[in-house]
């Protein structure tokens, strides 16, 4: 484990190097603040008519997150193992006294660690929202929603840092990347919706939405653990797989 976190730290190291994830930090940070900001003008204007309307944890962690999670994670992981094929410097981790799983492992855990540091840095919206609102908005979706938002961002990061171990061009492994997660949304979604038949349930399953909804109600499924659990899995395997087959060639 000491190769992975040496890995690891060089890799969350270099994200603050990088010009793209300064750029998606920004963006990340950006949208979230206008979306808090917009359901507290709302709540305003709301109360100057008259009327009345209580902002809840949703305009941190609802659609706003979720849409800047999947777009933004494969700019995050295109260039986690992409680089190290387009520099040359692949030739010298394979030589190294580095195991497969060890390298794929540390990048992800790096992009993790970035990642969570975003996240972090947006639990100052539900504070404020929970000071702002009386008697405070409910602390256990927060914290659901918080989990499903961290299992989702893992799974999202394994695929991301299998893909790029596929090719040595960023722009291609974003492409790639981003071309799954549609799949694995947009296009999943209307085939699972009819629940009637086998094939359409296994459908629904694999949408990838569907397993943060519990979350974001504030309950927990064990089978939606089990999903993104199983996702980080496969995806950390199938990048191992992959340096391994370079390294046989």
């Amino acid at each position: 484990m000491r190769n992975v976190w040496i890995i690891a730290r060089r890799e969350y190291k270099h994200y603050f190097t990088s010009p793209i994830a300064y750029v998606v930090a920004f963006i990340f940070v950006f949208i979230i603040g206008w979306s808090f900001s917009s359901g507290i003008i709302q709540a305003i204007t709301y109360l100057a008519y008259g009327q009345s309307y209580v902002p809840g944890v949703e305009i941190v962690i609802g659609l706003y997150m979720i849409l800047l999670l999947l777009f933004s994670m494969p700019a995050i992981t295109m260039r986690s193992v992409a680089e190290e094929l387009k520099m040359g410097t692949m030739e010298l981790l394979l030589t190294a006294p580095v195991k497969d799983w060890e390298l794929i492992v540390g990048k992800w855990l790096g992009a993790l660690l970035f990642m969570l540091t975003l996240l972090a840095v947006t639990l100052v919206f539900p504070l404020v929202l929970n000071l702002l609102v009386k008697p405070g908005i409910d602390q256990g979706t927060v914290l659901t929603g918080y989990l499903g938002l961290i299992l989702m961002t893992a799974s999202l990061l394994a695929i991301g840092v299998f893909i790029s171990s596929l090719t040595n061009n960023q722009v291609i492994a974003f492409i790639i990347n981003f071309a799954i997660v549609l799949v694995l949304w947009f296009v999943l979604q209307p085939l699972g919706s009819d629940t009637s038949s086998s094939g359409s349930q296994i459908l629904s399953y694999m949408n990838f939405i569907n397993h943060y909804l519990s979350f974001f109600r504030g309950t927990i499924d064990l089978s939606d653990i089990v999903y993104y659990l199983s996702l980080t899995s496969l995806g950390l395997f199938l990048g191992t797989v992959s340096i391994e087959v370079r390294r046989w060639r």
